[in-house]
Formats: C-alpha cells, structure tokens, sequence
C-alpha cells in the first residue's frame, strides 16, 4: 500500500495522554446523578442504570492484577476525524491491563453485532490505522440498536466469542441506543457492560461533563482552511459573494465556529433565527442589507456561512413543511393526477394564507422539491434542500428590486459551494488525536472497573493533555424524552447553540464590523508538526466557553 509522506510521519505520533492515566489508575466515585430532565419516566425506563454516581480517575500507588478481557468494539453513524485513535487508546488500555486481553471490531456498524460479522484487531491491524482519519478500520453503519431480537442476536455472538464488554463509538442516537443494550444486559444478568464514546463532528453532544463531541475539531480546522482561501479569491477578485453551507443539520456549532475563526461577512445562526421567529424574509432581507451596504462602498463581494438546518430552524418554513407533509400525505392519489405545470397553483390553493403566501415566495426549484421528494415515512427531505442557492436566488431577487427603487447601486454574483464529507474523515489534528485516544484509554479503564451504561468522559480539555481529566459519566444522566415518530422516547438531549453562551456573544459582538469590513482571517491547513500554539490548539468554542 502506497503511503503519503504525512501519513507516514504520522503513524509515529505518540498521541498525549492526561497524567492520571499514566500508572496503576483508581475510580472515585463522585455525586449520584440524574436525568436532565423527565427523571421519572427516564429511572423508570432504566431501573438498572439510572442514578450512578460520576467517575474519576485518579493515579495510584496501587497495582491491581486485572484478568485477561475479550472486548468488543463498534463505529456508529456518520464518520468524524479520530475515531481510529479511539480504538488505539481503547486497544492499548486493555492491553496494559493485561496482555493476553482481545479486541474484536464489528463490521459496518451496530449491524455487525446482529449479524454476526466481526473480526480480531490485532496489534499489526491498530498500527496501520493510528492517528489516520476515517473510520475504515472497521467501517460505520447507522442500524439502530433498539429491539429485544437484536439485543439477543448480539448477545449470541458476544458469548460465542467471550467477550464481557462492548464499546460503542457514536452521535446521541448510538449512545441512546448504547444505554438501552447496557440496561437490557443489565436487567437480564448477562454480565456485559456496554461503555459509549462522544462522537459527532456536529458538536451537539455535549454537556457539562462532555466538553466537546469527537471530530469537531479537525472538522472545523478543516472547512475553516478552505472558507479562508474562498475568502483569499473573494478579496482577489472582488466580484462574487460565496454562498457557503456546512454541516450541522440539528445544531449551528460548526458555522459558529467556522465563523469565529475565519471572521466571514456573514454567519447564519439557526437557533438565532428560530428564537427571534424570523422568516424566510427576514432572513433574506439580513443578507440584502449587508450586500447593499458593502456594495455602497464598491465592495461587490463578501463570504457568507449557513448551516445546513437552517430551513427547519425559520419557525414559518416549519410550519409550512408540517401542513405540505400532512397534505401531501392525505391528498397522494389526487395530487399524482395534477399535471406538473398546474401543480405548484394547485398547492398554494389548497394551503392556509400564511403557508400559501410563503409558499408562493419561494423560487420554482425549492418549490418542487419540498413537494415532490419525500423520504420512506412521507415527509419532506429537508436535506436536500439546497439552502445555499435557495438564500441567493432570493437575494438576488430583492436586490434587483431594489435596485429599480434606488435603494441598491452595485452588482450581485452569487457562488455556492457546501463542505460536509470533505471535513468527516481528515487526519485528525493533534487535539482531536490525543482527545480520542484519551476517550479510548478512559473506556478500557471504565470497564476495568466493572462499569456500564457509561459514556467516557474526558474534561478541562483547553489545559495541556497532562492536566486533563478522565472519568465516567452515566448515560442517563443526559437524557429526557421527546416525541420520535409518534411516540414518547427517551433520548439524550441535543445541545443547541446557546445564545446568551460565551461563543456566540464574542461573534454577536463582532459580526456588524465583519459585515462592512473586509475582516478576513485565513487560518491555512492544520498543523500537524510545529510549535504548540500553531498545532495544539482547541477550538474558539471551548476557548471561548472555559473563559480561556
């Protein structure tokens, strides 16, 4: 196998380690807990799991002899950059607790477990994959874990191979689902723990004792670098406005972020818009007005971020969506007789007012679309939604209606571009190589100590890796439950941008400045090999929300 000159000076980093990890460790338990929210229904669903106590890893004179350990491990959902780090530390802790401990990885997900489909990671196999992005060491899939059938089926192949504890690499879904299985093998005595671990490049799984998801780190570094060269040519040539989407369907971390370190023209914040019930409109004029007051300056250019949920955060689209799902649901077999042309007349005349007149605003592509792609349960598929083009077409329509009343004097040219996979499996940069492989070495410890239904935790992460803190928090701890296809589930909460948090104060404080001036900041590539402000720093987030 060919390898690039970086891969291979990679492959020897030693990625850090928090210094209570180092030696002979010991759990100290701290405060029982509870669930964020909903705790009766949340203790009742998880009798088993429910109320423990935090955990911290403290050093230790003490040496333990710990039993060799079969242990199972799995990559849940979509990839973010370290997930191979977690399975190294993950690797390397239960190997230090006793060499004669196996790693086995299932294959393409939670599916791997149901179907049996496994292989031993051994030490050869690990080495190939430290400090490498992707999750291709074993690969990912998004089959939920959630019916007794499949926890029994999984059950099988965990006796047949012996193996007393699982792992399981994923967003808030998977680590739902993750709680569920270790409640289950709880109740049921089968003696294995289940231990998740913080993934997403989104950044919505978080709290006080998850500071930060996995992933999200490289993730922004690396849109960060390409937003900062499109500004580079933006300021170059000084002719077109970049329309920019980014990940982030559920929560706007990523752009805010993005935002933070490249200072654009104009950053979106969905949890602003929805908070502020502004519309579509509102919205579209927001960016009109920036445009025209740059373009009075003769700057006809400008760089704008929108996170890619937005449309479900504007609480009229919202509305909209609802009563077009319910429509559209109830009125198929008319609706597939209407002749193409007459279709878009013959919705407006069916909706409400306000939904019609919306509705109608709306250019003729995103229109077509909201009506006729639908996924398997009949709703619209808001992700394909091309917001980026959907804001410009829009702009651009006001602008030139302004520009007939005088109110606009410059010229409007619009590019789009959207950065998702491009961010998922980077190398991860030296943050997110030594948090992931931290997180894996925490996990080996929690089921060294018998745990389960834990997430790994590791904290004070803007410290040096030696001052960082390891332990165990219970999954339920984060949960409440919320309606999921009908019904009442429980399910760990999504943290959203928090407006009155320190991150979006700094940007709110900045960004009338960034929308006239020309403010750029050009980040560059990460840094993988140099002096420790240029390639060790977390992001402006965590910077931002621990007072740094």
């Amino acid at each position: 196998m060919t390898k690039s000159a970086l891969q291979i000076a990679r492959a020897a980093y030693q990625p850090k380690l928090p210094k209570a990890l180092k030696g002979n460790v010991k759990a100290v338990a701290g405060a029982a807990t509870q669930s964020v929210a909903d705790q009766e229904a949340i203790q009742k669903l998880f009798p088993n799991t429910y109320g423990m106590p935090l955990i911290k890893f403290e050093a230790t004179d003490e040496a333990i002899e710990f039993p060799a350990i079969n242990v199972g491990v799995i990559l849940s959902g979509g990839q973010a950059p370290g997930g191979h780090n977690v399975i190294s530390g993950l690797f390397d802790g239960i190997k230090k607790l006793n060499k004669d401990s196996k790693l086995y990885g299932f294959i393409l997900g939670p599916g791997g477990l149901v179907d049996h489909n496994y292989m031993e990671l051994t030490a050869d196999i690990i080495d190939e994959y430290r400090n490498t992005g992707g999750f291709d060491i074993i690969g990912s899939g998004r089959t939920k874990l959630e019916k007794e059938d499949q926890f029994e089926k999984g059950y099988e192949i965990l006796k047949e191979l012996g193996i007393k504890a699982l792992v399981i690499i994923g967003g808030d879904d998977s680590n739902t689902n993750a709680c569920v299985l270790a409640e289950y093998y709880a109740a049921k005595n089968y003696g294995v723990q289940v231990i998740g671990c913080p993934k997403t490049i989104d950044g919505d799984l978080k709290n006080e004792m998850i500071e930060t998801s996995f992933g999200f780190d490289t993730a922004c570094k690396t849109y960060s670098e390409v937003i900062g060269n499109i500004q580079r040519d933006c300021n170059s040539a000084r002719k077109y406005w970049h329309f920019i989407k980014l990940m982030g369907r559920s929560a706007s971390h990523i752009a805010l972020e993005c935002a933070l370190q490249v200072q654009p023209n104009i950053c979106i914040v969905s949890e602003e818009v929805e908070a502020k019930d502004m519309s579509l409109d509102d919205v579209v004029t927001y960016i009109a007005t920036a445009v025209a007051n740059r373009a009075a300056q003769g700057n006809n250019f400008g760089t704008v971020l929108i996170p890619e949920g937005l449309v479900e955060f504007i609480p009229a689209m919202k509305r909209l969506i609802a009563e077009l799902n319910d429509f559209l649901a109830a009125n198929a077999e008319e609706f597939s007789h209407i002749k193409k042309s007459h279709q878009r007349d013959y919705i407006i005349s069916k909706l409400t007012p306000e939904n019609a007149a919306i509705y109608a605003s709306l250019p003729e592509g995103v229109a077509r679309q909201l009506t006729l792609d639908r996924d398997p349960h009949g709703n619209v598929q808001v992700s394909l939604i091309e917001t980026e083009k959907l804001l410009s077409e829009m702009v651009g329509k006001k602008l030139a209606a302004w520009k007939e009343e005088g109110k606009f004097v410059g010229k409007f040219a619009a590019q789009h571009h959207f950065f998702g996979y491009e961010g998922r499996c980077a190398a991860p940069s030296n943050f997110d190589a030594d948090y992931c492989y931290s997180l894996g070495y925490t996990a080996a410890s929690l089921i060294a100590n018998g745990k389960t239904g834990y997430m790994s935790s590791v904290r004070n992460t803007t410290a040096s890796a030696d001052e960082w803190i390891a332990g165990g928090v219970p999954i339920t701890m984060m949960m409440n439950m919320e309606r999921r296809h009908g019904e009442m589930k429980p399910v760990i909460q999504k943290a959203l941008v928090k407006l009155d948090g320190a991150p979006f104060k700094a940007f709110a404080a900045q960004r009338e400045t960034w929308a006239k001036e020309t403010a750029y900041v050009y980040p560059g590539p990460i840094q993988y090999f140099g002096p420790t402000e240029v390639c060790d720093q977390p992001t402006k987030t965590l910077q931002l929300e621990q007072g740094k």
